[in-house]
């Protein structure tokens, strides 16, 4: 699992950590890690590190000294590194000095700063640390809009990205490796931030954070917890999910609902709804109930809402009333919103909220009053619009979109790696749905069965595209999912990653 620490956390720790050892021990490690896998890239890309053109662009404080002191050990091992100081009064003097006498050179101009950019083998973004807010400045915006036929690494975190959220305030400079210093920052595992982060590599410095509320999982905590049957097991010890999903309007929900369901690990799937027909012809293993939530029989989750139309409110409130945990979704979550956190008020077991950004707006609007918040603002801070509604609602909620992030009541926060843009379909939200409440059915809580279902579509969806992608459906999706789960399994999968971009 990945572990990531806020800004405050992250200094609390360093300052610990440094009183412990001689002056400069932390900074040494830091510039170590980074410029070997300065190093590698630069072995890759031209066969060695010797003669590549480097160009560090240094800030200032401690990110600029890290960049410095990493630009020094490779002009040591003969690469022609250039710094370029964009406050050349708070550079950093011990990795300036380090620099100059390894035979690195150094600038103030902007022009020849941006030619060197312009030209180099690789880029070292040390301009701002973890503790920068707002966009880049004036003096370091052109970097960001100009061209580059090298690799951008960005030293801890990508400057003008904001550490602690991932939003993106203004102009940044996007990276094609980020290497990071003791724990991940969780603006490089959220988008926007994530998206200029590109492949991002942690260097241990003997850090020793407290438990991280912002995670990651990764295969082998995602095949921990995947529900597989004993040798006692039948589909009722395995856990019945019911499905209300469907209408005359969207029949197709229904049955795409019932298909994530049906790979989901519980022993059955229980549906109600108005395309019982339509769901038996292409399932025909679905157990079928008439009427409502109410009416159906045991279940041990229920999936409510996707593609629910004028139905979804009955549908909703007879599964709020059960004692099982429910999962609201699509016309469901519109409901929802209608009837405020009250509607989720004495209830004794669990409940998922699973919105996409419309919907988060219109949910936030029901708890907070006045016109719904934009969406496009909602997306931008990820992180805090899946805690703010957990908070308001008392649930944990699953906020789809370019990186899906789960937020339960009590603040921990798991962020999904896997998501891909293939999966920007029709339908895909419903298969999600009710894969996350087979889950919920099978006896993951709530946060686990969110983050896993998250993981292992993410996963499907990259499946159903094929390498390097192509067009795909929402049944792809669903039919891709036990190859994704025998994968995740057996360990053979490759850990999802975004690619270093091609120079």
């Amino acid at each position: 699992m990945r572990h990531a620490h806020p800004v405050e956390t992250v200094r609390a720790a360093e300052a610990e950590l440094m009183a412990r050892l001689p002056e400069g021990t932390l900074m040494q490690r830091a510039a170590a890690g980074l410029a070997a896998t300065c190093a590698r890239l630069l072995t890759r890309r031209r066969g060695r590190v010797y003669g590549g053109r480097v160009t560090v662009l240094a800030g200032s404080g401690d990110n600029g000294g890290d960049a410095l002191y990493a630009g020094a050990a490779l002009a040591r091992r003969g690469a022609r590194v250039t710094a370029v100081l964009l406050t050349p009064e708070k550079a950093h003097p011990g990795g300036l000095a380090a620099l100059r006498a390894a035979g690195g050179r150094v600038t103030v101009e902007r022009e020849v700063g941006l030619a060197d950019f312009s030209r180099a083998d690789l880029v070292l973004d040390g301009i701002v640390g973890i503790g920068g807010r707002g966009g880049l400045r004036p003096e370091a915006e052109p970097y960001a809009r100009s061209g580059r036929s090298g690799i951008v690494v960005a030293v801890d975190l990508p400057s003008g990205v904001d550490a602690d959220s991932g939003e993106v305030p203004g102009a940044a400079l996007r990276a094609d490796v980020t290497v990071c210093f003791g724990t991940y920052k969780p603006g490089l595992l959220v988008d926007p931030g994530a998206s200029y982060a590109g492949v991002v590599q942690l260097v241990g410095i003997g850090l020793e954070p407290p438990a991280a509320e912002v995670t990651a999982l990764q295969h082998a905590d995602v095949a921990a917890m995947l529900p597989v049957p004993g040798a006692e097991s039948d589909k009722y010890r395995r856990g019945v999910v019911g499905v209300a999903a469907g209408s005359a309007t969207y029949p197709g929900a229904a049955l795409l609902a019932v298909a994530g369901a049906l790979h989901g690990g519980a022993g059955a799937v229980r549906y109600v709804g108005t395309a019982a027909e339509e769901v038996v012809r292409r399932f025909p293993e679905t157990l079928v109930t008439e009427g409502g939530p109410a009416g159906a029989g045991r279940v041990q989750a229920w999936v409510v809402g996707p593609g629910g139309g004028e139905g979804a409110r009955q549908a909703l409130t007879e599964a709020l009333a059960s004692d099982v945990p429910v999962l609201v979704d699509a016309d469901a979550l519109t409901e929802l919103g209608r009837l405020g956190p009250d509607a989720l008020a004495g209830r004794t077991a669990p409940t998922l909220l699973t919105p996409h950004t419309g919907e988060a707006a219109r949910l936030l609007a029901g708890a907070e009053g006045g016109a719904p918040p934009v969406a496009d603002d909602l997306a931008a801070a990820r992180l805090a619009t899946a805690r703010r509604l957990a908070a308001h609602y008392r649930a944990t909620v699953l906020l789809k979109g370019s990186t899906t992030v789960v937020a339960d009541p009590g603040g921990a926060v798991r962020v999904n790696p896997t998501g891909t843009s293939w999966l920007a379909t029709a339908g895909s939200g419903d298969v999600l749905a009710g894969l996350a409440g087979s889950l919920l059915a099978a006896g993951l809580a709530p946060l686990d069965a969110a983050s896993v279902a998250a993981y292992l579509h993410g996963l499907a969806g990259r499946e159903a595209a094929g390498a390097p992608g192509a067009p795909t459906t929402a049944l792809a999706v669903a039919g891709a999912l036990p190859a994704v789960w025998r994968a995740v399994r057996e360990g053979w999968a490759p850990e999802p990653e975004r690619p270093v971009a091609a120079s």
